[in-house]
């Protein structure tokens, strides 16, 4: 394995001779009508590592929750399907999430090859079997970004979910119910499950009772809480029928994001990824009582929330039942993965078992089972950036979600033995090409070890995004996408029989179907999961996830396709029966105290995209970004207790904007130089970024490529292109002076500060030391949207004019930075302009609390005080702290020298009140449309 960065603490090593038994039993045994927590705090970076702190209140032990809510529908075919939604911002934002001990960066040798490697060229020999059925599934049919690909098969129906809509289709194709909003199961339910519809959706079809089980999550008051799981089960093996409707308040202050299910005789397993405001709360397990909900009775719920037992647990997944039962009793098992660079050593899978007990609920156990070593893997997937698996026809690449488990971890029973089989994306070969591995575990009585692996990589094809599962004869089949320089993003599959050769997939490789185009959208957001299941005759293999038709921006089509492995036999499944499987289980109490780890995980780094490219025109809906749910992933919105989350706010248009036809008009003002203003040095020639949207303001009014602005203006600037845009229009607002900062948040909202105290709809007077925020409903040249209080100044001590606020950057921590316009001197921090500082927020908003540090230390690297080069913007690249620079004029820096017009680059070694840097250039704003301007905010979007 390759390393990737050092963590700052390691854990300490485990004994591979026995296994790990680390309990979460019965600490905290009260009955709860839902769970609060302590919203976490992620600590500050050093040399761009960061830990994230523990909460001050934590409950490791089981949490005892009834469901908040429950009914009968009437039949589904009754109940009129609620269009999709057009251009509708998902609560996700277009985040996912990313886990607590996940790290990125630069790579350690270059030289690892994965063990494991299968590149067999005689793999293209061996022609596996056609898909039987091949049809299409639910288009992008809400205008959101990435699908979510998911669903299941009944012994007559596929029912699949995607994103925000679902469908129910005979097994030829026919189409029979939808494609519907997913809230229309919840109509006439009530609250957050009837009113909001928000995704993150799991089909599954439980074979066990012949009933559907279906889920999504509802954040009604995102990004506050209370965040809630919507589950419905059919009354009957009929998913056009009639349905049991629940819904499960999670927790008051804990993001539920990512939940992926196992159905299970005794309950309904759900794993989730917690985020406690934007700051990565641990991983949680939940069980739900399944036998109550096959009936339509009240249920519980046992919900365990690990970050007291181990903070960087995450990714991980729950049991999925295929076949005969395991014996009663049994608890779930829950698994994940962990790279050696996450903090583990070494690479490994780690074994979980819930075991819930329903008739005493708060002696339910959440154990560690065993920690299996794997051969050596790297999950570092072009270090962390979502611009990845390559396609054809353009620079634009995939993201890899390499940092976790794919959906599903299938179990089935063979009697004498047990088999778990589960996969997930690696580096095959330190070029970031995409393979596959994937294990059979087995447990025949003395518990489970992995009984094969293999890296599934048979060329320079990349593949990714897979789902893997096994037939009732012990065959192996995995569904996947598959995409290279020279090909569209294609569907694909492969297999492996029972008496094969172990490690190896060998049934060669079948096409479900062939992409036409690529995906041009830059947040570069692909599947998040996809869905291999088992037909309930035990043999058919049923694959759904998504490909491109056309190029465009999230143009994405899904597919249903099905196939057979040759030599499967008669299926074990018993007959299907409406009467659950009682619990019968004996908790088996813990033998040795947990011990938490002590690592130290580092922070985000697979980040959100914001707003792309250009706003669409006036007349057109933006395709805001969606799901999955990232605390933010590019530059986390910082913590706050009063959050104001936007109304249904869309992400801004990611159409490629339209150049205008109108001749550019150059600019007519001149702008007013800097006082002390040194000798211009002779710009650093500077080639402008390859792929890259660069948002900016200005000082003065101008003209950029024909686009006019003033200088309470956003304009956009697309590298790939060449073309301008307006991407906020201020005086629609009614703001008419200055904007002399900003930061575009994940969430779509843009931060502002004003260079005069002015008045502003719906606040008053805002200073000039304040920060506002701006939830738009549009952008572009008719900007609509409304403004709540974000930052006061002068709550925490920004009370002279040298004290105003004139640059807004957001830490990879999720802290605010600023600089002021001169010197500062507030508690714990004191510098001058060419300084940045950061915010540790207790309270935000109208009423504001917090401690000051020193983030930046200009002087320490170059910046001088007494010239131009006072900071006048700032960006700082969530993956790898980078900070992007703009200053109020001429400028020379070791290695870089040019005028308020370009921004530069500071790579730090250290941040603090000892700052080093490595500069760079990075975008001369002379040669690309903005000379004579001076920026005074900047955003980009790679």
């Amino acid at each position: 394995m390759k390393h990737i960065r050092p963590i700052l603490v390691f854990v300490a090593l485990i004994a591979l001779s026995a296994a790990v038994l680390v309990s979460v039993q019965g600490r905290d045994n009260r009955e709860v009508a839902g769970s609060r927590f302590v919203p976490l705090a992620r600590s500050g970076i050093l040399n761009r590592q960061a830990s994230v702190a523990p909460p001050v209140q934590e409950s490791t032990g089981p949490q005892v929750v009834s469901s908040s809510q429950n009914d009968l529908s009437q039949p589904l075919s009754a109940i009129p399907p609620i269009s999709p939604e057009q251009a509708r911002p998902d609560p996700d934002l277009n985040e996912l999430r990313p886990l607590g001990a996940r790290i990125t960066g630069d790579a350690g040798p270059k030289d690892f090859v994965d063990p494991l490697f299968q590149e067999d060229s005689d793999l293209s020999l061996v022609n596996i079997a056609a898909p039987i059925q091949n049809f299409e599934g639910v288009n992008n049919v809400n205008g959101v970004l990435p699908p979510d690909t998911n669903g299941d098969v009944g012994p007559n129906h596929y029912m699949q979910w995607v994103n925000l809509s679902f469908a129910i289709y005979s097994k030829t194709g026919a189409l029979l119910y939808g494609p519907a909003a997913g809230n229309t199961l919840w109509s006439g339910f009530g609250g957050a499950c009837q009113t909001t519809n928000d995704g993150d959706p799991i089909v599954q079809y439980d074979h066990l009772a012949d009933r559907w089980m279906v889920s999504q999550f509802a954040l009604p008051n995102y990004p506050s809480g209370p965040f809630y799981q919507c589950i419905a089960v059919s009354q009957t093996g009929d998913p056009t029928g009639a349905w049991y409707r629940y819904q499960f308040q999670i927790s008051a202050t804990k993001l539920n994001d990512y939940p992926h299910f196992g159905v299970w005789p005794d309950g309904y397993y759900m794993s989730i990824n917690q985020f406690a405001g934007n700051s990565w709360g641990g991983a949680g397990a939940v069980a739900f009582e399944r036998d109550k909900m096959l009936q339509g009775l009240p249920a519980q719920m046992v919900y365990f929330d690990l970050y007291g037992v181990d903070p960087n647990l995450g990714g991980m997944l729950p049991a999925d039942l295929d076949g005969p039962a395991p014996a009663a009793g049994s608890p779930n098992i829950f698994a994940q993965m962990d790279d050696n660079a996450y903090g583990y050593s070494p690479d490994q899978l780690q074994l979980w078992n819930f075991h819930v007990d329903w008739a005493n609920p708060s002696a339910s156990t959440f154990t560690q089972a065993k920690v299996l070593p794997t051969a050596a893997f790297d999950a570092n997937m072009c270090s962390g950036s979502r611009n990845c698996i390559q396609q054809q026809g353009t620079t634009r690449r995939l993201d890899a979600i390499a940092d976790r488990l794919m959906y599903r971890l299938q179990y089935r029973n063979f009697g004498s033995y047990q088999t778990l089989v589960l996969n997930h994306t690696v580096d095959v070969n330190s070029t970031d090409r995409a393979g596959l591995r994937w294990y059979e575990l087995r447990d025949a009585g003395a518990g489970w070890n992995i009984y094969q692996q293999g890296t599934f990589s048979p060329d320079a094809t990349r593949r990714w995004m897979g789902s893997v599962a096994m037939d009732s004869s012990g065959n192996i089949g995995m569904g996947y996408s598959a995409s290279s320089s020279t090909m569209y993003p294609a569907i694909r599959y492969t297999g492996r029989l029972a008496g094969d050769a172990l490690g190896q997939m060998t049934q060669g490789e079948g096409t479900i179907i062939n992409g036409t185009g690529a995906q041009t959208h830059t947040a570069s957001r692909w599947g998040d999961y996809s869905s291999l299941s088992v037909d309930p005759d035990g043999c058919t293999f049923w694959f759904t996830s998504e490909y491109v038709q056309t190029t465009g921006t999230s143009p994405w089509r899904t597919r249903i396709g099905s196939f057979v492995l040759p030599g499967c036999g008669s299926s074990p499944t018993p007959t299907a029966t409406s009467t659950p499987v009682p619990p019968t289980n004996t908790p088996v109490p813990p033998t040795n105290t947990p011990v938490p780890p002590t690592n130290t995980p580092v922070p985000p780094t697979n980040t959100p995209v914001p707003p792309t490219n250009t706003p669409v025109p006036p007349t057109n809906t933006p395709v805001p970004p969606t799901n999955t749910p990232v605390p933010p992933t590019n530059t986390p919105v910082p913590p706050t207790n009063t959050p104001v989350p936007p109304t249904n706010t869309p992400v801004p248009p990611t159409n490629t904007p339209v150049p205008p036809t109108n001749t550019p008009v150059p600019p007519t003002n001149t702008p007013v130089p800097p006082t002390n203003t040194p000798v211009p040095p002779t710009p650093t020639s500077t080639p402008a970024p390859a792929s890259a949207v660069i948002y900016v303001s200005s000082t003065t009014n101008g003209n950029s490529g024909g686009v006019a602005y003033n200088d309470e203006d956003i304009v956009a600037y697309d590298t790939s292109t060449g073309f301008w845009s307006m991407y906020f229009d201020g005086s629609d607002v009614g703001i008419t002076g200055d904007v002399n900062a900003f930061a575009i948040m994940p969430d779509g909202t843009i931060l502002l500060s004003l260079d005069a105290a002015a008045t502003v709809s719906g606040l008053g007077t805002v200073d000039d030391s304040d920060i506002i925020r701006f939830a738009p409903t549009s952008l572009g040249a008719n900007t609509a949207g409304t403004f709540t209080w974000y930052f006061d100044g002068s709550d925490v001590g920004l009370t002279t004019n040298n004290e105003d606020i004139d640059t807004i950057g957001i830490a990879p921590n999720g802290k605010l930075v600023i600089s002021t316009v001169g010197s500062f001197g507030v508690t714990g921090a004191s510098g001058n302009d060419e300084d940045l500082i950061e915010f540790t927020a207790t309270s935000l908003g109208s009423t504001t609390s917090g401690t000051w540090s020193l983030y930046f230390d200009g002087s320490d690297v170059g910046l001088n005080d007494s010239s131009s080069e006072e900071i006048n913007g700032a960006w700082i690249d969530s993956s790898n702290g980078d900070i992007y620079l703009t200053v109020l004029g001429a400028f020379s820096v070791p290695g870089v020298s040019g005028d308020g017009a370009d921004i530069f680059i500071c790579t730090p070694g250290l941040l603090g009140s000892t700052t080093s840097c490595t500069y760079s250039p990075y975008w001369d704003g002379s040669a690309n449309g903005f000379g004579g301007e001076i920026a005074d905010g900047v955003r980009i979007v790679k």
